[in-house]
């Protein structure tokens, strides 16, 4: 059952236009020049007491990836609007002054949309005068079935800098993109040996199903589904995570039986351009979390199962469709989301769910964004530039620029890579968040 999760979110209401017969159809462009902004769940449900923890076993008790701790001293407002000075912190792998490299097998499990009728069946969609229009059963000729094949894009995602390698000059040989960041994270207090690294594994296909009713659409320009996808958030949270004990009802239910993931996983789950929409507005791109549950055969032990949604982002959908040529640091696509909620994961795996680890001092960005959780991809998001062009096996990727330890801990003098606060654009983040007052009231 999901708990908690960090997003990335696009702000930005959209309206039908009057050319489309069916109303949940929208235009190609619908998104484009949308603004990122963040939201996630409160941590405050699992609020305890707690001391400077020790380098292992955090959650205590817990079956869950491996982890360390440690904490730093900042002077702060606890969300309960108490001053607090000590924070603590869990982080994925081994600590950095220990060296070595600690491998993670890393999942990957590919999930096709299926957008049916309100009552269950297949829907098929044509273009009719430039208007879509919904086909009667049986289909006719130039109908098209809402399946949204993930296939396509498993290739490129996992070629991609999050498990490929490349240079960059917080390593002194090539690696994979949230190692370099958390080794320019630790500045000289990582040894050069210190690595985390992933190894992708893809799975078996997945399929979720929604009714009419709970998505909207933009078809590709041939008339074939889709372009993009947007699901009302409530209803993918339902379909994504198993209500209680894992079952085959849920995406990531019917996985976990598989065996396909474990509680000793980084595991992704892929979505083809398929974005969430709610109360917030539009649009979430991906987010990180953990499905927690009991195991039965080992006395009822909790487990927590790390694990991200993060959608593959085709050009042009959230920017100029040349901005690739013209404007590559400025491109959301490919693997924006999925580098945004790895290195989330890495610096944040439990989203703060006890209410200490990874609650930081409240921080507000440059943009006027107000948190306090260690949530590196969010300080970034909606700054100027926030994507950085990465090169694997000569394709260019644009995974996003991510925010550093130090720029949390108000660190005057940053003790990370070249004294930065963001990596590995060194320039994103180039000053400290003011000391902020509870909510940054």
């Amino acid at each position: 059952m999901r708990k908690f999760g960090s997003l990335v979110l696009i702000a930005g209401l959209f309206t039908v236009t009057a050319f489309a017969a069916d109303d949940d159809a929208l235009p190609a462009n619908a998104l484009a020049g949308t603004h990122v902004k963040h939201s996630h769940p409160s941590p405050a449900n699992f609020k305890k007491q707690g001391n400077i923890p020790t380098p292992h076993g955090f959650p205590l008790g817990v079956d869950t990836i491996t982890n360390f701790t440690d904490h730093f001293e900042s002077q702060g407002v606890y969300f309960d609007g108490s001053a607090h000075h000590i924070w603590e912190y869990s982080m994925v792998g081994n600590p950095p002054e220990k060296g070595g490299t600690t491998w993670f097998n890393a999942p990957v499990v590919p999930v096709s949309m299926d957008l049916r009728n309100a009552d269950g069946s297949p829907r098929y969609v044509k273009v009719v005068n430039g208007a879509v229009v919904t086909c009667t059963n049986p289909p006719g000729p130039g109908c098209n079935r809402l399946f949204s094949d993930v296939a396509p894009f498993i290739q490129p995602f996992v070629n991609g800098p999050v498990y490929g390698l490349a240079n960059y000059s917080s390593s002194p040989v090539p690696t994979q993109f949230t190692d370099a960041v958390q080794k320019a994270e630790f500045g000289n207090k990582a040894r050069p040996d210190w690595h985390t690294l992933l190894a992708p594994s893809v799975k078996a296909t997945r399929t979720m199903v929604l009714n009419r009713g709970t998505y909207q659409f933009s078809l590709n320009a041939d008339g074939t589904c889709c372009r993009y996808i947007l699901v009302d958030e409530s209803v993918f949270v339902g379909k994504l995570f198993p209500p209680a004990a894992p079952d085959n009802s849920t995406v990531i239910g019917s996985a976990e039986i598989a065996g396909d993931i474990t509680t000793k996983d980084i595991s992704t789950f892929l979505f083809p351009n398929t974005y969430l929409f709610g109360s917030f507005g539009c649009c979430v791109l991906g987010f990180h979390s953990f499905d927690f549950e009991f195991n039965a055969s080992n006395n009822n032990q909790l487990q927590f199962y790390v694990l991200n949604y993060s959608s593959w982002i085709s050009p042009g959908i959230f920017a100029d469709p040349t901005c690739a040529a013209n404007d590559p640091e400025n491109c959301f696509q490919d693997v924006t989301a999925h580098s945004h909620e790895i290195a989330e994961t890495f610096n944040d795996p439990f989203v703060g769910f006890d209410g200490i680890h990874n609650i930081t001092p409240f921080w507000q960005n440059p943009a006027g964004q107000c948190q306090d959780l260690l949530e590196d991809g969010d300080v970034i998001e909606d700054l100027p530039n926030p994507t950085v062009p990465v090169t694997v096996g000569g394709v260019s990727y644009h995974p996003q620029n991510e925010s550093l330890l130090p720029w949390f801990e108000f660190e005057q003098n940053s003790s990370a890579i070249d004294n930065a606060y963001s990596y590995p654009n060194e320039t994103g983040l180039t000053s400290l968040s003011f000391p902020q007052a509870l909510n940054c009231q």
